[in-house]
């Protein structure tokens, strides 16, 4: 699940960055709103965390241009605008929710969840696949009521395709989900994944289909 976090301070944007790589979550940055349009034209985010108070562009431009190109992508608005009408103004320019700064990120990261579940039109709160249980509040998995471990790689690449059920994902979208900007990736780097995910959940738990990209297999 990629977010992208907008924001320009440099303690917060990283903090929130390095918080959510380790949850699972494929986190980008970005300091500006000029940033934010460019990324946002050229690569699909799954949740935006957006700052009001951006140099070069403000938030709520960017938020309202998202909008009229008929962007749907949740927006989580972060921010230390706390007066009751700049909350009305964000929520009416299509924000999905507001957090006012100081936040903790146990706070952030379960309003990310929540907007995640309202999306894909889902109440419960773990994802499941016959006898698989991922738990995205305590990112926890669980086969036949066993736990299984997973690296954060793993964890991530999981998190996509449960989150997708049995829609088809390619390998450059999965490569997009799990890696970041800046990141290196191999040639390989989801086939070996996915084996690693096939070694400690079954061969026959990821699908491979051929010349599109894999999915789940049968519960």
């Amino acid at each position: 699940m990629r977010v992208l976090i907008v924001e320009d301070d440099p303690m917060i944007g990283q903090s929130l960055k390095l918080s959510l790589s380790q949850s699972g979550y494929r986190a980008d940055w970005v300091k500006d709103g000029d940033a934010a349009d460019e990324a946002l034209r050229t690569e699909a985010a799954d949740i935006i965390l957006l700052d009001m108070g951006l140099p070069r562009r403000g938030g709520m431009d960017v938020l309202r241009d998202l909008r009229k190109r008929g962007d749907r992508t949740p927006v989580l608005v972060i921010t230390a605008r706390d007066a009751l009408s700049d909350r009305v103004a964000g929520l009416d320019a299509g924000a999905d929710d507001y957090l006012v700064k100081p936040f903790e990120l146990e706070e952030l990261e379960a309003r990310i969840r929540a907007l995640i579940r309202r999306r894909e039109g889902r109440t419960e709160t773990v994802l499941r696949h016959g006898d698989l249980v991922l738990d995205p509040t305590e990112r926890r998995v669980e086969r036949a009521g066993e736990g299984v471990t997973l690296t954060a790689r793993e964890y991530a690449l999981l998190l996509v395709l449960m989150t997708k059920g049995q829609a088809v994902s390619s390998v450059s979208e999965l490569e997009e989900q799990v890696y970041g900007w800046n990141e290196e990736v191999e040639s390989n780097a989801i086939e070996v994944l996915i084996y690693q995910l096939r070694r400690k959940l079954g061969k026959g738990f990821v699908r491979n289909v051929r010349g599109m990209g894999y999915q789940l297999g049968a519960a």
